[in-house]
């Protein structure tokens, strides 16, 4: 068996380290969630938590881990293993791997006794194998939505639901649910970040001599692992004792009425939704002193998990990092309990306030080890900033003639009406430049028939993994005709024809003719091409700001969902293509943030320019299927019959099956409605620019549930 790198020679991140033991003392508060670039030992840490936890009894044989001294901890085997002896194991560590198959987690029938015997038989999945253990998920954010689902389901209740394949179980399924993720490759679903009871964000140390540590640990393990692990055994000891013996404290410890009316205070002063927050914050904060040897909590214990319980609750903008700052932290405490203490606050790693066995100082602890792990870096990518994180420039503007410019619109700068060229601070001649106002959670663009493209988080599609959808005879030659075997169906197309085939009992006959194949359905990566009106038009100050913000808001859902992005934009007396198609959407928001406008409004130039562009992307090998966002007024008014023009051009793109969405930047009192009649010839679906924010779309929805009640 290959060696483990200790978690007591993890060097640097003790927050992590101390939010990973604080839930496997508590397994019902819920889980851990950390949030993290890539090369910074999370999934060392997390693979290191199992070897310090203290094992658990089973009945041998039991396939779904019941404890055997909780009478109502019951699983399907118990009837059948009465009598057997019990025994102690480890506990463990159960990988679900983003791919994973629904049948993998969930369990499904058992292949080999329904083909051999004709056997309904139940075979454990994932959820099972981990029940009274830790299931760990890496890059939890890139998680299927429905494997998300079942995942939500369990948490929730504690037990796993099979009703599938001729199969009604249910099992017990609790567990200690832990997330790694990389916050540049999307966020996690609020229902999912809810039900992780802590979250923690590490990032590699700037200090030289800890980074070199780090590197000296990591090469001493790998030229040899088992030396090394000798060396540390000590520690690791340690650490498991230490783990132990909180265990069994935790449930002497005592939480004061002040204490929790410190809790409550400081959950409704950091404005969290809900009253989770509060409950896992008062049992994280009573593992915490057991943790460090008391028996009663106090306020140090409260700080402690108000900063791991909280940050990841409370009230933000959609692309703003979950933070908590120490100094409210403090503040909320002392109205709530007044001056800190005089007596000196206990260090986390110990009751002592030393290092301890856990401390950053040589082996006597676990923080945080910075090396590269592997199994850190599967899908890191890419490691870009996001645009929406840097603060909005402020609007600038130059006086100058706007003829297109609405009644009572302030106007935001003068143009020679034509293209120009672009200067080194990124405007053209005779433009000027509006700024971006705060972005916010964009509401979902999606093609609406299904395709096939490579997997993402956008439309759906089908796909090798996903929710099973239905089943079908293998086509082969034919793309995709190989897939997972549908035993279900497989089984069902196979009964009626028992009986002709001479089976009186035992083993199922089965003919080429049976075999069906699982369809699945995921969601697919999408090019999304932005058409953006830059022209005179659009030049009011208010407008083009809101259009710019709206914009950069789905350039960000697109960076998060996987998918490649393309700018062409027009204005003047022509078209540009400002930024071919590129997953480097850092670039593309850059590119909008200094998109200067005025002149004319060139509406077909800026429709071909995009049927060009998208021909050509669809010559490439593992093209994505095209999303077009129109951005537009429709007021077409550059050479002649424009407007005819424009709608010719969007037939086109019509005629060649493109998906598309007109964002309608009208506004005003008077609205000529040409940007809804561009998206009826463009086949494509309008948008109101107001619309683009998913906030405001759910408020006007809840408002009219209200009215129809």
């Amino acid at each position: 068996m290959p060696h483990q790198y200790p978690l007591s020679a993890v060097v640097g991140s003790d927050d992590m380290v101390l939010a990973l033991v604080l839930a496997a003392l508590t397994p019902g508060a819920g889980g851990v969630l950390v949030r993290g670039e890539k090369g910074t030992a999370k999934t060392t840490a997390v693979r290191g938590l199992a070897a310090v936890l203290p094992g658990i009894d089973v009945v041998a044989g039991d396939r779904f881990s019941t404890d055997p001294a909780d009478a109502g901890d019951v699983g399907p085997d118990h009837a059948s293993l009465a009598g057997a002896p019990v025994e102690r194991r480890p506990v463990r560590l159960v990988e679900l791997p983003v791919g994973a198959s629904e049948d993998r987690l969930v369990g499904s029938l058992h292949l080999e006794r329904a083909l051999a015997e004709g056997v309904t038989e139940f075979e454990p999945g994932l959820l099972a194998r981990a029940h009274r253990g830790l299931l760990y998920v890496d890059e939890v954010n890139l998680l299927h939505d429905h494997l998300v689902d079942l995942l939500l389901d369990a948490a929730a209740t504690g037990r796993a639901t099979v009703e599938r394949d001729g199969v009604s179980v249910v099992h017990p399924a609790r567990f200690v649910l832990v997330g790694t993720m990389n916050p540049e490759e999307g966020e996690l679903r609020p229902q999912l970040l809810d039900r992780f009871a802590l979250a923690v964000d590490v990032a590699a140390p700037r200090d030289p001599a800890l980074r070199a540590e780090v590197v000296r640990r990591r090469m001493a393990f790998e030229a040899d692992p088992a030396a090394f692990a000798a060396a540390w055994a000590p520690a690791e000891r340690e650490l498991a004792a230490r783990v132990a013996s909180a265990r069994d404290l935790v449930g002497a410890v005592t939480l004061p009425d002040r204490m929790l009316q410190a809790v409550a205070h400081v959950c409704a002063a950091f404005d969290v939704d809900g009253l989770r927050a509060d409950i896992v914050t008062a049992r994280t904060a009573v593992a915490h002193a057991a943790w460090c040897g008391r028996t009663q909590v106090t306020r140090a214990d409260v700080r402690a998990a108000a900063r791991l319980a909280l940050p990841h609750r409370r009230r933000r903008g959609p692309f703003d990092e979950p933070t908590l700052e120490e100094d409210r932290l403090d503040d909320a405490l002392d109205e709530a309990l007044g001056p800190d203490d005089p007596e000196p606050d206990p260090e986390p790693d110990g009751p002592d306030g030393s290092d301890g066995p856990d401390g950053p100082d040589g082996p006597d602890g676990p923080a945080g080890d910075r090396a590269d792990d592997p199994a850190d870096d599967q899908a890191d990518d890419q490691a870009e900033d996001q645009p929406g994180d840097r603060a909005p420039t402020d609007s600038t503007t130059e006086q100058v003639e706007e003829p297109e410019s609405e009644p009572g619109a302030e106007p935001l700068g003068e143009n020679d009406g034509e293209t120009g060229a672009r200067t080194a601070g990124g405007r053209s001649a005779g433009g000027a430049v509006a700024g971006v106002g705060e972005t916010f959670r964009a509401r979902l663009l999606q093609a609406r028939r299904g395709g096939s493209g490579p997997t993402g988080r956008r439309s759906r599609a089908r796909s090798a993994g996903g929710r099973r959808v239905g089943s079908r005879r293998p086509l082969p030659g034919s793309p995709g005709s190989s897939g997972a075997v549908h035993l279900a169906h497989t089984v069902r197309a196979a009964v009626p024809h028992q009986v002709a085939r001479g089976r009186v009992a035992g083993a199922l006959r089965l003919a080429p003719a049976d075999l069906r194949v699982a369809v699945t359905e995921g969601r697919e990566a999408n090019l999304v091409l932005f058409c953006v009106d830059a022209s005179g038009s659009m030049a009011a100050r208010r407008r083009m700001e809101a259009v710019k913000t709206a914009i950069l808001s789905l350039l960000l859902d697109a960076y998060q969902r996987r998918d490649t992005v393309g700018l062409v934009t027009f204005r003047g007396s022509g078209a540009e293509v400002l930024l071919p198609p590129t997953s480097s959407v850092d670039v593309a928001a850059t590119r909008l943030r200094e998109l200067p406008t005025g002149g004319r409004t060139p509406v077909a130039e800026g429709l071909l320019a995009c049927a060009e562009v998208l021909r050509r992307e669809a010559r490439r090998p593992g093209a994505r299927r095209p999303l077009l966002v129109v951005v537009t007024d429709g007021r077409a008014t550059s050479g002649a019959d424009a407007v005819p023009r424009s709608r010719r051009a969007a037939e086109r793109l019509r005629a060649d099956g493109v998906a598309a969405f007109v964002v309608d930047c009208e506004s005003g009192p008077l609205r000529l409605g040409l940007a809804r009649t561009l998206a009826e010839h463009l086949g494509a679906e309008h948008v109101p620019v107001d619309l683009v924010d998913a906030g405001v779309l759910a408020g006007l929805a809840g408002r009219g549930t209200g009215r129809a009640a």
